[in-house]
């Protein structure tokens, strides 16, 4: 702070030094206007930034303005206090705990000289004068810690010269031209000379000499060994200072070394009966979750809290981590479920828990963020269930840090663009658009960044708006959207099945366009599908530009490039892309991010949170995600479109299996929401589990048909006995799985999923020669006969008319290269959801073909489906309330 010639002078030296053996240095130079606020700011900067390994506050502080030189020197970081002057430092020092601390370098360097005279200070008497907080107090502190017998003397010492003599060892640091005589020293002392003092010399050109505190001339004769001023303990100061930053930069390798977690986990209280999982989820205490964040390897300024129990993690970590060699990949996923649903996501926070709390391997869950609308529905929550869920389980199921908003907004911010723009061409001349497209403003006209890349997708190749011809400004102004081709639909993360079609543009204002669309829910946004496979902020946004939102009448592909709204999507996108940080009941890490539909999106969540995971947890941890829906959808689609965008390749897939399931595949009842289940779904009935096994032993071949080892999770219900567990155990077995084991993890906790953990372990060891299904060049009617036929079974496809003109249509617009992402019932491996087992000979009819161009997919629909699910007759927030004492949530998520 400010401009004194002498720190100045120091301070160059300092970064000479460093300079010289290669630590990068730089000097922070604060006006002497700062404030302290100022100072602290600056300080608070450095303190969060990994780059820097250690830092000096140079002392004293040429301010204008009061500033509190203890508070500045204890605001330093003490693992960064690379001077060692923080209260945390020195108290360490007072208490011995030397590898622990940083040394202040004036006394560190003195015990390197005198430790390189070769006299043991151990049993030495050693006088040390002066008692400031830079030398004279750590100095003591110091020879006391390497076992010399040390007296401090100062102004007030009344026998100075005779506590001198006695000194074997002798520190001077009093600030006091030749203070100590020669005459006082002991014969064969080692002498250290801290001062810097300078006196009158007319022999000099500057009037002035430098002198120590000890009279050297007298003290030389004396002494056994003695330092100079000037060059003796200055110099070691800087070297000591660089010495400390070295330790600084290998203390923080090994602090933050990738791969290596310290971690504290959760005992749980196992209760019979279980609880509610609402009751379980707030009668655990989550860990702060920057220690989560910390203990897994992440930086401070990798982290955004939102609040105690969740974070957002930067993608910047993918940079710092860009050689670490990943861990090993699990995907979850299941048998055709029944509308209940199995238990993946249970499983899948009971596997990381074995796998970290019992084990003690680094691991990862990946997990989507839930719907809304489901929640308040007739689903629930979905952050698992009894002891394996992610906690606080009301966070994660409602807001958690408001990405699914950030969808809602981007996503109708497009649809607005889109009447808009339709509105705007109707009602205006091509020279009155383009005046309001490309205004004047003080008289000069400019074309956005946008808009000169719509200009070269129209091979216009010119950048002043003046020079386009009156053809040029035509083609320019006018998108020409078709109504009737709109794909595009505003979004809502409610279940509100009146807002399946709707009439808008019935204002007045809108001078009589109006057109029939229709509301869908926010998680089946095409933009929920792009943040889920974008492998970071440029690629988000370039997926933005892709969208196609219609066609012109011309039938030519409208983007949102087009409309000029990429920019502002990715400004409401900017903290959506960055995967958020929870935990699980027992201790272990979760990554939430993203959440599209299993069944006209993909269904998994996001490519960058597993990325993120992969590294973290290092070459021999392992992340586990899970793949929406049975294993004929999600898992399908993590493998031809996940692992085909984020080059991720897999090590094992669980395929998760119950005996209800399975007994609803052997001809079973129906199984519905809300109504108590059959008898034979309660007593033991092995016929029917027998049979079902079909659709067991089906999705097993899903899964080996890419070449991945497959580890089947027996997920045991109360209802279950012994024998149907061990029969769909030994089924899985034969039909080819790598293992298959039971598992209690819902009552049990990570305890009860020990068998599937290990089996887990073992699999990741054996070959995995991962595969697509299909090479993405064939053409499009190919690439879904070849799903229908090797995944679900089907003889044969059925394309509709529509479907037809739509394969045409895309093929032509250049989109025939894309993956595909069947959109059918996950009820059933056939289009039929009442055809359960393994349905054969089958034709599948395709009724349509839609684009998700941005995301990279074309999806076909396979029969009818909703993409807005409607509210039940008793939807499950007749059972959510707030606690009337605590103010906290109340209810059956």
């Amino acid at each position: 702070v400010g401009n004194r010639d002498d720190s100045n002078l120091y301070i160059n030296m300092k970064l000479k030094a460093a300079a010289e053996i290669g630590i990068s240095a730089n000097h922070i130079k604060l006006p002497n206007t700062a404030t302290e606020a100022d100072v602290l700011k600056c300080i608070a900067s450095l303190n969060a930034d990994p780059a820097v390994h250690g830092f000096i506050v140079q002392l004293p502080l040429d301010s204008d303005k009061p500033i509190n030189t203890e508070k500045i020197t204890n605001a330093v970081a003490p693992e960064k206090d690379v001077d060692g002057l923080s209260s945390i430092n020195a108290g360490k020092l007072s208490r011995g705990d030397l590898g622990d601390c940083f040394i202040p370098c004036t006394p560190k360097g003195c015990m390197e000289l005198i430790r390189q005279t070769g006299v043991q200070v151990a049993g030495k008497r050693a006088v040390v004068i002066g008692r400031s907080k830079i030398v004279g107090a750590p100095m003591h502190d110091l020879l006391l810690w390497n076992n010399a017998t040390v007296t401090t003397c100062h102004s007030k010492t009344s026998t100075l010269a005779e506590e001198v003599g006695k000194a074997d060892i002798l520190v001077v640091a009093a600030g006091k031209a030749e203070m100590v005589k020669g005459e006082w020293i002991k014969p064969g002392a080692i002498v250290i000379d801290c001062g810097i003092n300078h006196v009158p010399d007319s022999t000099k050109a500057s009037g002035k000499r430098v002198v120590g505190d000890v009279a050297y001339n007298t003290a030389k004769e004396k002494a056994s060994y003695i330092t100079p001023v000037p060059g003796g303990v200055g110099p070691m100061t800087v070297a000591m200072l660089m010495q400390s930053t070295v330790e600084s930069a290998q203390r923080f390798l090994e602090r933050f070394q990738p791969g290596k977690w310290t971690i504290q986990y959760n005992q749980l209280t196992l209760k019979v009966p279980v609880p509610s999982d609402i009751e379980i989820s707030q009668s655990c205490m989550p860990k702060p979750i920057d220690q989560i964040a910390k203990e897994v390897g992440l930086l401070p300024d990798e982290v955004e809290l939102y609040g105690q129990t969740k974070a957002k993690v930067q993608l910047s970590v993918l940079k710092r981590l860009k050689n670490q060699p990943d861990g090993k990949y699990v995907v979850v996923t299941g048998i055709t479920p029944t509308p209940l649903g199995e238990g993946k996501s249970t499983t899948t926070v009971g596997l990381v828990q074995a796998l970290g709390a019992h084990l003690h391997q680094n691991v990862f869950a990946c997990v989507r963020q839930p719907s809304q609308g489901p929640t308040f529905g007739i689903k629930g929550g979905a952050a698992g269930g009894g002891y394996c869920q992610v906690i606080p389980m009301e966070e994660f199921n409602l807001h958690l840090t408001g990405d699914i908003h950030a969808i809602t907004a981007a996503n109708n911010l497009v649809a607005a663009a889109i009447d808009a723009r339709i509105f705007h061409e109707l009602t205006q001349s091509d020279q009155a658009l383009y005046n309001r497209l490309v205004p004047s403003v003080s008289g000069v006209r400019k074309f956005s960044d946008i808009q000169i890349r719509r200009l070269q997708k129209l091979g216009i190749n010119k950048t002043d708006p003046m020079a386009l011809t009156k053809e040029e400004v035509s083609l320019f102004v006018r998108l020409d959207i078709d109504p009737g081709t709109i794909t595009w639909q505003r979004v809502l993360d409610t279940n509100d099945r009146f807002l399946r079609k709707i009439t808008i543009g019935q204002s007045p204002t809108e001078k009589g366009f109006s057109r029939t669309a229709q509301f869908d829910i926010t998680v089946s946004s095409e933009i929920m599908a792009v943040l889920a496979l974008a492998d970071g902020l440029d690629d988000m946004k370039n997926r933005f530009g892709r969208m196609v939102v219609a066609s012109s009448k011309k039938g030519q592909p409208v983007t949102v490039d087009d409309l000029g709204v990429t920019g502002a999507l990715a400004v409401l996108m900017k903290d959506a892309v960055k995967p958020n940080l929870m935990q699980t009941l027992e201790g272990t890490p979760v990554f939430v991010h993203a959440g599209p539909f299993a069944n006209i999106a993909h269904g998994n969540s996001s490519v960058l949170a597993d990325r993120i995971a992969l590294k973290l947890v290092g070459k021999d941890g392992f992340v586990v995600t899970e793949a929406g829906f049975g294993a004929d959808i999600g898992m399908e689609k993590f493998f031809n479109i996940k692992c085909r965008y984020s080059g991720l390749r897999p090590h094992v897939v669980v395929l998760v299996a119950t005996v209800r399931a399975l007994k609803m595949h052997g001809g079973g009842p129906a199984v519905t929401a809300g109504v108590p289940l059959p008898k034979e779904y309660v007593e033991e009935n092995l016929q029917l589990v027998a049979k079902g096994c079909s659709n067991l032993n089906k999705q097993i071949r899903n899964a080996q048909m890419f070449g991945v080892p497959v580890v089947v999770a027996v997920n045991a219900f109360k209802t279950d006995t012994k024998a149907e567990l061990a029969l769909v155990v030994q089924q899985a077995k034969e039909a080819g799985a790598f293992d298959a084991v039971e598992c209690t993890h819902w009552a049990e906790g990570g305890k009860g999923a020990l068998a599937l953990a290990r089996a887990v372990q073992r699999a990741s060891q054996a070959p995995s020669n991962f595969r697509f299904l299909y090479n993405v060049e064939l053409p499009v009617v190919d690439k879904i006969r070849l799903i229908a036929q090797q995944v679900y079974g089907a003889r044969d496809i059925e394309l509709l008319p529509e479907a037809q003109e739509k394969v045409a249509l895309y093929t032509k617009q250049g989109f025939g290269n894309l993956p595909i992402c069947m959109a059918k019932t996950h009820l059933s491996l056939s289009h039929d959801p009442e055809q359960k087992g393994a349905p054969t000979g089958f034709v599948l009819p395709i009724r349509d073909v839609r684009a998700s161009v941005g995301a990279g997919f074309l999806y076909p629909l396979v029969g009818t489906m909703s993409t807005m699910p409607g509210l039940p007759t008793r939807p499950c927030f007749y059972d959510i309330d707030l606690d009337p004492v605590s103010g906290g949530v109340n209810g059956l998520f």
